[in-house]
């Protein structure tokens, strides 16, 4: 089998491959590993997927169910002994004494590490051009974002530098990036997957997801990421076994598509693909309705109320004591504190924990941070009330497909904007999908797919029946 063959297979087929004795662990991470490597170095003329790449063959027993097939990480999880800097200079060249549960789950079951992932510095961002270490390309248009704070992840999954990647989603950052460069991203219910060992953001909304070619790979690769973990105590037993979908038709499924996030701001060539896919869902067999969900159009500012607030306390262990960087020169404490952390943190950091840090502060918690958490609170209910009358909720992943690099820049709030549907479901807890269903000006198009939470399992098999009907066969050229 040719390198070029080897990377053009599927995660779950590469497993199948090595068990069958057809294709050799070895040969698979190889492949892998020399174009990842080749990225990694490549400069401008990369895609600037990575932050480090193995150097040669894992300490990795491959006889586990993930049978070696190679995995990219993204910087932010702790992985004992590897860089893991979450995009920033304030934490460059650190190296954790530990493994995060999500990563070990994964190595324990078979899968070698391969990579880790550039990344928005401390996951806030839309685009993955707030990292400390250069911007990430997106492979459909080198000139264009793929989306953040997973970006590095997403672009390195659709360029075929990794059969799937880890990533994690605060308010869109597996869903988003998924989208814009034409791959599956899902973010699994609020505390299916332990969050121990991953550099935190936003604690109440962090989660970790797969990014895959296929919804079969998500699902395999979520089966040994949750579960219960002493370690976080947010983490929950999951009900149930995640298995592999087969699912072809959608028959007395009902879907729900919300006015409020199909509307106004969504661009054309997206709601275009968007209704192309309702339809093809009603003729698989899917019963599709208007639902209403009045707080909706609320989430985004409820978000940058309470994400800024616990990245602002978060990040106060980032102080040049402990570990990450120390600034040079600084004459008493309070000196060394301010300089490592204005050396140390790029403007998006920054700004985020201004925010939180004025919306936390003695006279503007309630009035901010209190009022925030009750929208949160009424979105939630929305979302009950609404499942009540459908199984999923279904909508564009996001407003627009892949822009320009520095488009946005220059503009937070309109950055802000590529979070609107995905936010809602992030305050909510619930798991959602982003599935590829079109192109829009050659770009990729995302439908997302919600439901309640732990539905994982049926959520699978609903976006697997329509990913085979979509048949999205638009692929970038392979790096």
């Amino acid at each position: 089998m040719s390198v070029t063959d080897i990377r053009e297979l599927s995660a779950v087929a590469a497993a199948a491959e090595i068990g069958a004795g057809s294709l050799s662990a070895g040969e698979l991470f190889s492949a892998y590993r020399e174009r990842a490597a080749a990225d990694r170095v490549a400069g401008p003329d990369g895609l600037n997927c990575f932050t480090w790449v193995a150097a040669g063959a894992p300490l990795t027993d491959v006889s586990g169910p993930l049978a070696g097939v190679p995995l990219a990480v993204k910087d932010l999880f702790c992985t004992e002994g590897v860089p893991s800097q979450s995009g920033s200079r304030i934490l460059e060249g650190y190296l954790p004494p530990y493994t995060a549960s999500a990563v070990s789950r994964l190595t324990e079951a078979g899968a070698a590490l391969l990579a880790k992932t550039n990344q928005d510095e401390f996951a806030m961002g839309s685009s993955n051009e707030n990292s400390a270490f250069g911007p990430v390309r997106n492979p459909w248009d080198r000139e264009r974002v793929p989306g953040g704070s997973s970006g590095g992840s997403a672009a390195a999954v659709a360029a075929g530098l990794a059969p799937w990647a880890l990533g994690t989603d605060t308010g869109g950052s597996i869903r988003q990036p998924a989208a814009l460069c034409g791959i599956v991203g899902l973010k699994p219910t609020y505390g299916a997957v332990s969050r121990y060992g991953m550099i935190a953001f936003a604690s109440s909304l962090d989660q970790a997801g797969p990014l895959t070619r296929d919804v079969c790979d998500a699902a395999l690769l979520l089966s040994h990421m949750v579960g219960r973990d002493a370690r976080d105590a947010t983490s929950l037993e999951f009900p149930y076994a995640i298995e592999l979908p087969t699912a072809e038709r959608l028959d007395g499924v009902r879907l729900g598509v919300p006015e409020e996030l199909t509307g106004a701001g969504v661009e054309p060539g997206v709601l275009e693909a968007f209704h192309a896919s309702i339809v093809r869902a009603q003729e698989l067999g899917a019963l599709v309705s208007e639902v209403r969900l009045p707080h909706a159009p609320h989430a985004l500012s409820a978000y940058y109320v309470i994400a800024p607030a616990e990245c602002s306390s978060n990040l106060a262990r980032f102080d040049g004591v402990r570990y990450g960087m120390r600034a040079e020169g600084a004459l008493e404490l309070v000196d060394m504190y301010t300089r490592t952390r204005h050396d140390g943190f790029g403007a998006e950091v920054k700004r985020r924990i201004m925010l939180g840090t004025y919306a936390l502060s003695s006279g503007y918690y309630d009035a901010y941070y209190g009022r925030a958490q009750r929208v949160r609170t009424k979105i939630a209910e929305d979302f009950r009330s609404v499942f009540g009358e459908v199984d999923f909720i279904v909508t564009p992943t996001a407003p627009t497909v892949a822009f320009g690099l520095g488009e946005k820049t220059g503009d937070p709030l309109a950055m802000y904007l590529n979070d609107y549907c995905t936010v809602p479901m992030s305050l909510a807890g619930i798991p959602a999908i982003s599935i590829p269903c079109g192109l829009s000006g050659g770009l990729p198009v995302g439908l997302q797919i919600a439901g309640p939470a732990f539905c994982e399992n049926r959520l699978l098999e609903t976006a697997h029946a329509l990913e085979l009907a979509l048949d999205f066969d638009g692929t970038p050229a392979r790096v």
